[in-house]
């Protein structure tokens, strides 16, 4: 089969950082698990980071956490889906990613792809709604109550892949007021159009700008640069308020900072119930049909921001770049595989 994949860490200015190479298909499935037909990926952080600091040794490492696509065959103990299904997921960064024509993986973590949405614009949502919604109810624990409040969300890096639907999951399932970062034009008119109340500019004082907006802030998420940003969000964090990190910090941030205000600090790693095969792993199912379901009703839209083409090495390393850049908004897609010549 077709895949993408790398073989050494490498910068990915080279060619040799994500080659096309073809694999063996994978053996057919069992216990719970798809054997699932990828259709469309998109590309996350994870996937940047991961080829820089897990360097496979000569041996192809096959990237990808996000998918759409039909499931071609299932495993004997599957109860939710059946093959022809269509599907959209994130996958489990123990197992091989989704940079393949062909992925195993394990039903509890899958969600039935949204009718009305293309495969393309369906994979752009998983990872990210995944970490938002897990980030957001599980680890901040926010009421899913869209009674008004007198209390504010603030989501830092809104434009994001994960900021973006995290903003319209805090909007449309919370009556909290829903206050996003951002830095550019650009990407200030995207997160207002993903329903922010009010949009901040992180390059900027965010402690200065908080106050004037004239609520409490009693959760913060914080999506990017934790270290930049770590002093304005202590000031900003409402007395026994919560914040919620996903990023890596090089220089752990000082927690004791969180004290006088008895604040909590929750860190999320979507992948952590797959990873060690939690007993509530079936939520991200869960939590997936949900999505898809908002999707399907409108009430929520796709993140996709930009087409790359088809799933080869060539646009995997243009996407990987744009990420890596960090002035990407929204996700990154690719779509469909390269025809053998007749």
């Amino acid at each position: 089969m077709k895949a993408v994949a790398y073989t050494q860490s490498r910068p990915i200015t080279e060619a040799e950082a994500l080659q096309d190479v073809t694999l063996p298909q994978p053996a057919a499935p069992t216990g719970r698990d798809l054997l699932v037909e990828v259709q469309a990926v998109s590309v996350n952080p994870v996937d940047t980071k991961v080829r820089m600091r897990a360097d496979p040794g000569g041996t192809p490492k096959v990237l990808g956490y996000d998918a759409a696509g039909v499931v071609s065959a299932v495993g004997p103990e599957v109860r939710f889906f059946k093959p022809g299904d269509t599907v959209f997921y994130a996958g489990d960064i123990t197992r091989p990613g989704t940079n393949s024509e062909l992925h195993l993986v394990d039903e509890r973590i899958v969600g039935p792809k949204p009718v009305r949405l293309s495969f393309a614009e369906a994979a752009a949502v998983p990872l990210t709604a995944i970490t938002a919604w897990e980030a957001l109810f599980d680890r901040l624990r926010i009421p899913q109550d869209t009674a008004p409040r007198e209390e504010a969300v603030l989501i830092i890096g809104g434009a994001g892949g994960v900021g973006s639907i995290a903003v319209q999951l805090a909007r449309r399932l919370t009556g909290l007021r829903v206050i996003a970062t951002a830095s550019r034009p650009e990407t200030m008119d995207w997160v207002r159009s993903m329903g922010a109340h009010d949009v901040l500019d992180h390059a900027g004082d965010l402690v200065a700008q908080a106050r004037a907006t004239d609520v409490p802030v009693r959760y913060v998420f914080v999506t990017t640069h934790t270290e930049t940003h770590w002093a304005a969000i202590c000031e900003i964090v409402a007395p026994q308020g919560a914040v919620c990190l996903i990023d890596d910090p090089a220089n752990p941030p000082d927690i004791r900072m969180l004290k006088g205000k008895t604040a909590s600090l929750h860190w999320e790693f979507m992948f952590a119930r797959p990873m060690h095969k939690t007993p509530d792993m079936e939520e991200q199912h869960r939590l997936l049909a949900e999505v898809s379901r908002m999707l399907d009703t409108g009430e929520l839209r796709t993140t996709l921001a930009e087409h790359f083409g088809v799933i080869d090495a060539a646009n995997l390393r243009r996407a990987h770049a744009a990420v890596e850049s960090g002035k990407a908004r929204g996700k990154i897609v690719l779509e469909g595989w390269t025809k053998p010549a007749a």
